[in-house]
């Protein structure tokens, strides 16, 4: 059995970005620091900076006035932010600059009077923060079916954003069915799908149609990952979602001549390196990366000074 490693896969610039914050928190202001929601979505990189002294909450009313607050990589809303400033906190925002990005359109399409569809998946963190920096009309669309029943204020005034971590297929479909409803649609100048997770998606297409079988490790809250899953899906390839090497169940692997591996942007790779460790010991042969472009880019850290 062949086992072939996606390229590229794993951390994303982002999620190093925001790994980074609270590390870098933790040498400044000393334990206790407080995040609010996970940092990113994957349980290991939660737990590991939990032993060092980063305590994650749900609620900032969970958090004792005057601590050192992060926010996630997903984003939080201006309610959430002036909430804390009431309540004593000294934040540092973790959003991703992409996400960031995200916010800032949807500001500018407000004060242009323009509706705003916000194309993402209900419930998700980032979602809920990119709704909450609206100033005007916002509408979540997650099915093309829910196009049909919006109600805007002027259809010739109407543009999008998305959540970044979307499938660019799904998207495709949701965007034909706006752009159907809304032929003025003011669109960005490019994607807000991020270019790691369109990077990974498209490696994972090509990597579908190698193997016989394709493991995504990733948390099962990660967006990214479960879109690398579905991707595969979509190709024909059987595919697994594994939080770690222990839940590879050896009866997937009967009559597999090739398995492919890859990792969400907030998997980290030494989670890989076990799942091809296990792959080793139930009759792997050998382990090679497929062909891809290494990503370069790195986001800067903001002003830790709180």
């Amino acid at each position: 059995m062949e086992v072939i490693l996606a390229r590229p896969r794993g951390f994303c610039a982002g999620v190093h970005r925001a790994i980074a914050i609270v590390n870098r928190a933790l040498q400044l202001y000393k334990p206790p620091v407080y995040v609010l929601h996970e940092i990113v979505h994957n349980t290991h990189v939660i737990n590991e900076l939990a032993d060092k002294g980063a305590v994650f909450v749900e609620e900032l009313e969970d958090i004792p006035r005057g601590s050192v607050t992060i926010f996630s990589a997903h984003g939080v809303s201006r309610t959430v932010m002036n909430r804390a400033d009431k309540l004593g906190l000294r934040t540092i925002n973790a959003t991703c600059p992409l996400v960031s990005r995200v916010h800032q359109r949807v500001i500018s399409l407000n004060k242009k009077k323009y509706d705003v569809l916000v194309i993402g998946h209900k419930g998700h963190p980032e979602v809920e923060g990119t709704c909450g920096h609206a100033t005007g009309a916002v509408h979540l669309v997650s099915t093309p079916d829910e196009v049909a029943f919006l109600k805007v204020n002027d259809p010739a005034r109407v543009g999008y954003v998305t959540q970044t971590t979307l499938s660019v297929d799904d998207t495709a479909e949701m965007l034909s069915a706006i752009r159907k409803r809304f032929p003025d649609i003011s669109e960005p100048e490019r994607t807000d799908i991020c270019f790691a997770t369109t990077n990974r998606q498209g490696a994972v297409r090509e990597l579908a149609a190698q193997v016989n079988l394709l493991l995504v490790v990733g948390s099962k809250n990660s967006s990214n990952s479960n879109r690398l899953r579905e991707v595969a899906r979509t190709q024909g390839t059987p595919a697994y979602l594994i939080d770690h090497a222990d839940e590879i169940n050896p009866d997937w692997l009967k009559n597999i001549a090739r398995v492919g591996v890859t990792a969400g942007a907030s998997a980290p790779e030494y989670l890989v390196e076990e799942v091809t460790e296990r792959l080793r010991e139930h009759g792997g042969t050998g382990v090679r990366e497929m062909e891809g472009e290494d990503e370069t880019v790195q986001f800067k850290l903001p002003d830790m000074t709180v």
